[in-house]
């Protein structure tokens, strides 16, 4: 059975993927499984019907025959344990991809998030101007330990598996910051996967959404 996601019918980034439902996407390009999406509006994403899928009322979801799936990290390991192209076969490997899946959504992601919310919702705040410096250094001590453990490797460990993919679209989040430019080994590293055709094709079908093309 062909499986659906969801994404948003007029995404917030327009158009740049960083909408999770690119992970999603990413990963089943990956594997060479056809998909279908489920385009859903703000106001459907709080309706009963969606939230029967995801109790928070976000995207995206994924549902294939009585399976229905929310969290992107979640979608991604369950694509990569169904379809070959995204864990090792050798058991220490593929634990190691695993744990770089959790680094990057529990580890990596979270100062980036909370930097870029904090710059949408809290400009307009008397406190914004001191706490900015502080989530930037936040988000730079991770990059500075992720930069040392990468080194001159293409891949987080070994051959390109599920944990880079999540890692790349989580730093890919500080595109345009100038964070990521002061490690150039980060921003290869990000490039590479971005000059995946996986990926392209992936960004292509968000950015059609967005563009009506």
């Amino acid at each position: 059975m062909t499986p659906t996601i969801t994404a948003f019918a007029r995404s917030p980034d327009r158009g740049r993927g960083l909408a999770r439902d690119l992970r999603v996407r990413w990963a089943l390009e990956e594997v060479g499984q056809p998909y279908e999406v489920r385009l859903l509006s703000f106001s459907e994403m709080k309706e009963s019907a969606h939230l029967k899928l995801n109790p928070f009322g976000q995207i995206p979801t994924y549902e294939e025959s009585d399976l229905a799936l929310f969290e992107s990290g979640a979608i991604v390991f369950h694509i990569a344990e169904r379809h070959a192209g995204l864990l090792p076969d050798d058991a220490s490997a593929r634990a190691r991809a695993i744990t770089w899946m959790f680094a990057a959504l529990s580890t990596v992601e979270p100062p980036i998030v909370e930097r870029g919310m904090a710059a949408l919702v809290e400009r307009n705040k008397t406190w914004y101007e001191e706490r900015q410096p502080i989530l930037e250094d936040r988000v730079r001590v991770r990059l500075g330990e992720l930069s040392s453990r990468l080194g001159n490797a293409d891949w987080l460990d070994g051959a390109f598996s599920a944990g880079d993919l999540l890692m790349v679209t989580v730093l890919r989040r500080l595109s345009g910051s100038g964070l990521l430019e002061n490690y150039s080994n980060l921003s290869a590293y990000v490039a590479r996967g971005e000059a995946r055709p996986a990926y392209k094709r992936a960004f292509a079908a968000q950015l059609a959404v967005f563009t009506g093309i």
